[in-house]
């Protein structure tokens, strides 16, 4: 993926040393137009960053996740299609604050990430990611959960009741509440997987506000009796 000129890859010794140099200017040096920033987190092989882009021609999508092998396959998918709209970022979630300036994002898109039952700082939708999130969202930017964990889906909405967040769509069975659209029923690898097992996809979409502390969910969750093919019970 070296050679692919839409695909960057920064070690944080790089950040360190010199920065990002698009930070804040993404759509003015490589998008070239001033439509709206949308990215997933946790990509895994891009089929939502590159499904998104097909849909949306008028919204620039960025996947980011730190596993180039699982990226490259939608890499090269927007490479052969030929999108301009798409491109894909080798990083650690914890580190887009130093790839994207405030105000920069309009959306998030977070598609069956780990739910990690035992970890709560590591969770993608806990409240230390939200300030992070909060730190490059627009005002009003949205963010979409999309899992097939129980857990992580209970665990969100009481984070986002607990903080006051507004609620867009809200449904533990998206295939069977009529919110299926064109957008919601792109399929991932791993949504696949879940369905195969027939397990309920869920989907929150919600936005987030800035707060000026944001409270954990003070309530005991039921892990999830089942076990991903890849990922542990903790």
């Amino acid at each position: 993926m070296k050679a692919y000129p839409h695909v960057f890859q920064y070690p944080f010794a790089v950040l360190q040393a010199r920065g990002f140099e698009m930070k804040g200017r993404w759509n003015e040096l490589f998008f070239n137009n001033n439509q709206p920033l949308v990215l997933e987190l946790g990509c895994g092989k891009g089929e939502y960053t590159t499904g998104l882009g097909k849909l949306f021609p008028h919204k620039n999508f960025i996947g980011v996740d730190i596993k180039g092998a699982r990226m490259w396959s939608g890499a090269k998918q927007a490479l052969e299609d030929k999108m301009p709209n798409v491109a894909f970022l080798r990083t650690h979630i914890e580190l887009i604050n130093h790839f994207f300036a405030p105000g920069e994002v309009a959306e998030l898109w977070i598609t069956f990430p780990d739910p990690q039952m035992g970890k709560v700082n590591k969770r993608m939708t806990s409240t230390r990611f939200m300030q992070l999130y909060r730190s490059i969202l627009k005002d009003n930017g949205i963010i979409h959960l999309k899992t097939d964990s129980r857990f992580m889906f209970t665990y969100t909405s009481e984070m986002v009741r607990a903080n006051h967040f507004p609620i867009i769509v809200q449904t533990d069975d998206l295939y069977h509440s009529g919110w299926v659209d064109e957008i919601l029923s792109i399929q991932t690898f791993y949504e696949r997987q879940w369905l195969d097992r027939g397990l309920n996809i869920k989907y929150l979409q919600f936005v987030c506000e800035e707060r000026e502390t944001y409270v954990e969910p003070d309530i005991a969750i039921e892990y999830d009796a089942y076990r991903s093919f890849n990922r542990s019970k903790q």
